[in-house]
């Protein structure tokens, strides 16, 4: 659908309008605040409210914030390199070797997922940059096509044929993801130098946000068709050879190491996207990383070893799991991508990743979802690693065999006692208190409240010192001024999207729908006010500022 202007949009639409001060606001944008007791638009209530709570956001100081950014994507390439370099390392011994069976499996699993993920960063690639349909370009900007130029600054053909020519090669050559890596390394160093142009800040931050989302959810998809069967793999034939090559031992460390680091970088970028949480400090992303890789070495050590024995067990095993966790999934409901289809295609990877840890995928109090998942993998580690006791060899296992069950078992209580640690001490929602139920609860956080719910003491106090409120409600109250407030109103172009905003965890609908990216950029060139982005929210209008980052 093409970007219209002055006029609503379908589900999924938007415009490129812009406010002013000189245009009134609607009637939505104006409510009575319980919290803080006032009558404003929402942007002075926010800033009030979030004041009031201790609710702003902390973070490192610039510098400091920078070389802590660069130092976890330079070492979330190198854990790149490790991994995928020693899987080939380990193919070609294999084939040195003459062990055939083994050499094509290990090749199996680099390749293929590799091919997978650099056709899916080349199709984001093309809808980025290409993505100019039925003139939405000219509709959007108002423009003629002698501004395309300025909009575009590589529209000559000589640039855009080495722009294709340069990704068609990268992607051949299997190195999609680590042109992304590079790519938001200098958006981020580049948003960060342009501190005194914030025009030109603003474009290379949203630039640096949506590459660094790319490059994490092709990660997360490459590791858990890679790294992680690879994983299994790997110990698997070290348990049927008796014996441990130390080529073997660092190809599945790396592994090991990859699928934890892409988990906790998912879900400290996840965070670090969105207004409405809390962002996850370094701190807590290692010891986030920590939880993973213990459960996940508990749980690939049980598979490994039930594999060692029982093949084609293993593969029933390995699909009925697949399948309940997926329906699992489903049956929760989900909203992460903007299709149906997308949404059950997405459902059954999330199904894959629950083969290995645990993965939140709905909002809402995880604990109950959590301590279920967890009993049942403890319960399946306890019988894929008893079976394999039992009917092991027992001439050839005997010196390991005691020492695999206890590494299993350590290693499942030590992910839990972190995962109880870091829940308990670094989870972002220990980082601030508690904001209050009010009527800003529906506005900052996106819970719904009930019509019934009453008043707070705090509330009973404010509604005594006015008559504009009403008093056996929390919800805001919506009226019509003849003027504008006084207090802080966007100026910049808005992008209205006629859906709700997604509930966390799942991204926000201008991360992963590539036409709200293309027009997001595309304002980002045409006005020097910050684009401002409105999702249509129950019952209030929900509004997102621009806003900064360290990196």
């Amino acid at each position: 659908m093409a970007p219209r202007t002055g006029e609503g949009v379908g589900e999924g639409g938007f415009d490129g309008e812009t406010e002013g001060d000189c245009q009134p606001l609607d009637s939505a944008a104006i409510h009575i605040c319980l919290c803080c007791h006032s009558a404003v638009c929402y942007w002075g209530c926010r800033s009030n409210c979030l004041g009031n709570l201790g609710l702003r956001e902390t973070r490192f100081p610039p510098e400091e914030g920078l070389w802590l950014d660069c130092l976890w994507l330079i070492l979330a390439l190198l854990v790149f390199f490790w991994d995928v370099g020693t899987d080939l390392l380990l193919a070609a011994d294999y084939y040195t070797r003459q062990d055939y069976l083994w050499f094509g499996l290990t090749l199996f699993l680099v390749l293929v997922p590799s091919m997978v993920v650099q056709i899916l960063s080349f199709r984001w690639f093309i809808q980025d940059y290409s993505g100019d349909k039925g003139g939405e370009r000219e509709k959007l900007t108002r423009r003629g096509p002698a501004d395309q130029r300025w909009v575009y600054p590589g529209t000559d053909r000589v640039r855009v044929a080495s722009v294709w020519l340069w990704q068609i090669t990268i992607h051949i050559l299997q190195l999609g993801q680590v042109w992304r890596y590079i790519r938001t390394l200098y958006l981020g160093i580049q948003s960060h130098r342009m501190k005194e142009l914030k025009e030109a800040q603003r474009r290379f931050y949203w630039a640096m946000m949506f590459e660094y989302a790319d490059v994490n959810m092709l990660r997360l998809l490459e590791t858990f068709l890679e790294s992680a069967p690879q994983l299994v793999l790997q110990l698997c034939i070290m348990i049927q050879q008796n014996r441990a090559e130390t080529l073997q031992c660092i190809s599945s460390l790396g592994s090991l190491l990859s699928l934890s680091w892409v988990l906790a970088s998912y879900h400290k970028l996840l965070r670090d996207s969105r207004d409405d949480q809390r962002s996850l400090s370094y701190r807590g992303a290692l010891l986030h990383l920590l939880w993973r890789l213990f459960t996940i070495s508990s749980r690939v050590l049980s598979l490994a070893l039930f594999a060692s024995l029982f093949h084609l067990y293993f593969g029933i095993f390995v699909v009925l799991h697949w399948c309940g966790m997926a329906l699992w999934v489903v049956h929760g409901g989900t909203d992460f991508c903007m299709s149906r289809w997308e949404e059950v295609l997405f459902n059954m990877v999330v199904g894959i990743v629950y083969i290995f840890c645990w993965f939140n995928v709905k909002e809402g109090h995880t604990r109950g979802r959590m301590v279920a998942y967890y009993s049942v993998v403890l319960a399946e580690n306890t019988l894929l690693t008893g079976l394999w006791y039992v009917y092991r060899d027992h001439a050839e296992t005997d010196n390991y065999a005691v020492p695999a069950l206890c590494g299993v078992y350590l290693s499942f209580a030590g992910g839990v006692l972190v995962m109880i640690l870091y829940y308990g001490l670094l989870h972002p929602s220990h980082t601030h208190p508690t904001p209050a139920s009010t009527c800003c609860d529906e506005l900052l956080w996106g819970n719904p409240l009930p019509p019934s719910a009453p008043p707070t003491p705090a509330h009973l106090a404010a509604l005594s010192h006015s008559d504009d409120v009403i008093a056996d409600s929390c919800l805001p109250v919506f009226q019509v001024r003849s003027e504008p407030p006084t207090s802080r109103h966007f100026e910049g172009p808005l992008i209205k999207i006629d859906m709700p905003r997604k509930r966390y965890p799942a991204w926000d609908a201008h991360y992963v729908d590539r036409r709200l990216r293309r027009t997001i950029n595309l304002l980002q060139y045409l006005t020097p006010a910050a684009a401002g982005i409105r999702y249509r929210d129950r019952p209030l209008l929900y509004e997102l500022l621009q806003y900064e980052s360290s990196l």
